[in-house]
């Protein structure tokens, strides 16, 4: 498969070359913690380091952290007592999930100050660092998950509640980027920050008195697994999505917005809308319970044709550009999951899923790596470098 492919019209690339980043942190955890420790770490960075390396480091620690667990724990059941077949994460990892987090939350806190410090801030930095984003919101929860475990009856979870975590954290990311592609300014949310650091410490608390601190109550009676599945839902429904909603109307009262009429602006929400209802159908009226055969696959793989449409509306807010309502993989996914749902392919169905999802995995990465390509050549740049490429290779 060629990675030369344009996906980017002349219209987007014209939007890129008139983009100006527009954000607002006011997040005291941000304001007063985390930017002045980035501002004091950055200054140890080479100045020949590339903002988009540091970006992509940050992603490969990720990839580690969750590469990590899964390989562990495929089946979330290595916390869970009630099934000992399965053998214990050992204290150790717990370290290293919480170091790889720390690590990548801080280089993904400096990359854009690097840019800053070197000159060399382009809309490909921002692409870069949000597309990864995306694709970092489906794995987090998925990783957190083997803390918990998998079953109630041991303080744990069903797949169901992996689901709708799972959809919670995703989902939220694009709402986050539709509200930019209707104000014109990125709101970073206050949660974000203490999120990371939150999972960190989870991390290393694990580490140290090992998965069982978690399997129990609290001193009001709450069981923790509770806990963490209601502030996950709290954090969204009471403060981000309400948040996001008010900045809209606010933009649009103020007229400080993009002013999209009603239609264009409910268009983008399309393509999440026919994928929540895909994955929801899919997985309730399975034949063979697919979701709960294999909760991690089914969960990875609507979390990633999430993350080729968030990109895809990512792009259209940066270049002011229409954003796309259909999207091919949502296309094939909605056909394999009305086909799966139609008729009984007994243990073919579990197969099905792992091919769909390869394919997310291929096409998803094939678009990624075209888009970068294209935006290098565009503006005459190296992804990961500072140096800069032959006259031949500028537009």
């Amino acid at each position: 498969m060629a990675l030369d492919y344009k996906y980017l019209s002349k219209e987007h690339l014209k939007g890129f070359d008139k983009y100006k980043y527009n954000s607002i942190d006011n997040s005291p955890l941000s304001m007063y913690v985390m930017h002045p420790f980035w501002n004091w770490v950055v200054q140890y960075v080479p100045m020949w380091v590339a903002p988009n390396l540091l970006t992509f480091v940050g992603l490969l620690l990720i990839f580690l952290l969750y590469g990590i667990l899964a390989y562990l724990d495929w089946w979330f059941y290595c916390s869970n007592r009630k099934i000992p077949e399965y053998p214990v994460i050992p204290s150790g990892i717990w370290y290293v999930c919480a170091a790889c987090l720390f690590t990548a939350h801080t280089l993904d806190g400096i990359d854009g100050k690097q840019a800053r410090r070197t000159g060399s801030s382009t809309p490909l930095g921002e692409l870069f660092d949000h597309g990864s984003d995306s694709v970092v919101a489906g794995l987090l929860p998925l990783a957190l998950y083997s803390i918990f475990g998998k079953g109630m009856e041991d303080f744990g979870a069903n797949s169901w509640i992996f689901y709708a975590i799972a959809w919670n954290i995703v989902g939220q990311f694009f709402i986050s980027h539709w509200e930019k592609y209707l104000t014109g300014v990125l709101f970073l949310p206050w949660g974000y920050d203490f999120a990371q650091l939150a999972m960190a410490l989870v991390y290393i608390l694990t580490g140290f008195f090992g998965y069982e601190v978690w399997k129990g109550h609290t001193y009001f009676g709450l069981q923790f697994n509770y806990i963490f599945i209601v502030s996950v839902f709290a954090g969204s429904f009471l403060q981000a999505l309400p948040q996001s909603i008010l900045n809209i109307y606010r933009s649009y009262k103020d007229g400080t917005g993009k002013n999209r009429s009603f239609y264009d602006a409910a268009e983008p929400l399309i393509p999440i809308f026919l994928l929540f209802i895909t994955s929801f159908a899919w997985g309730w009226f399975s034949p063979t319970d697919v979701m709960d055969k294999d909760t991690r696959t089914y969960c990875l793989t609507f979390c990633l044709i999430l993350s080729n449409i968030t990109c895809r509306l990512i792009i259209s807010q940066m270049t002011d550009t229409r954003a796309p309502y259909f999207n091919h993989l949502l296309l094939v996914y909605m056909i394999t999951a009305l086909v799966c749902c139609c008729t009984n392919f007994g243990p073919w169905e579990l197969y099905i899923l792992y091919i769909i999802f390869a394919a997310s995995c291929v096409i998803h990465f094939h678009y990624g790596v075209c888009v970068v390509r294209q935006l290098c050549t565009h503006f005459g740049i190296y992804a990961f470098s500072l140096k800069k490429p032959p006259k031949n290779h500028v537009k």
